[in-house]
């Protein structure tokens, strides 16, 4: 296989994949918390093969103006919202704190309107105290990864695991001391964009994260296969 090459057929794919590995760590009531939208397809397969609730985690990429591809940034939802910065990004692109501030204010309007969309009336799982495991399709600077993570420990849970299909090695580091684990299948000696590494890698539209946050809850009353 060259570097350029897929290593994942699509979303649910790597989800399988991720699914088979966690199944072993034998952890103590998990909650799967996805990064929409991307993240969704992933963590529902983790869900389903854990037999865990499965919800999402509002956080937004804020992107370099002009490539909005290259994550300046990133913020969280919450009652204190979070905003988690690359600085080396920041000082080469000389950004200023302006443009940060109107991103965030944007991204922030966005993750209430998902929020609205995606729960409508039904309220976020407790974190506290279980073990929550932070799920996306891949990571890049790993900055909204971060700000995900951060906003998962302020609640507390008893382990923050991190998992991922793929990854560079530098942005697993620095994650390392933002959770308890980091789980991540492939680490590319050359990385290059996420989508790279998937044969199948379309935007999931809002329609398909409804779907099978509906579906997860459904999934709950399935006995555990473990």
């Amino acid at each position: 296989m060259s570097p350029d090459d897929p290593i994942f057929v699509n979303r649910r794919d790597a989800g399988r994949r991720l699914a088979a590995v966690l199944l072993k760590r034998g952890y103590r009531d998990p909650l799967v918390l996805a990064l929409p939208r991307g993240g969704v397809p992933v963590a529902f397969e983790i869900a389903e093969a854990l037999i865990a609730p499965l919800d999402v985690l509002f956080v937004s990429k804020i992107g370099m103006p002009g490539h909005e591809e290259l994550a300046l940034g990133a913020v969280v939802d919450g009652t204190d919202p979070q905003i988690v910065l690359n600085k080396e990004i920041m000082a080469e692109a000389e950004i200023n704190a302006g443009y940060v501030t109107g991103a965030a204010g944007l991204k922030l309007k966005e993750i209430r309107r998902r929020r609205l969309l995606y729960r409508r009336n039904n309220a976020a799982f407790s974190i506290a105290g279980r073990t929550a495991i932070v799920v996306d399709d891949g990571i890049a600077t790993g900055a909204t990864v971060r700000a995900a993570l951060r906003g998962a420990r302020r609640q507390r849970p008893e382990c923050l695991a991190v998992a991922i299909p793929v990854a560079p090695a530098d942005s697993l580091d620095d994650l390392a001391g933002e959770c308890d684990e980091v789980i991540c299948l492939a680490i590319p000696e050359r990385f290059y964009s996420v989508g790279t590494y998937y044969e199948d890698f379309a935007p999931v539209p809002d329609e398909e994260v409804i779907q099978l946050l509906h579906r997860a809850q459904l999934h709950l009353r399935k006995e555990p296969v473990f």
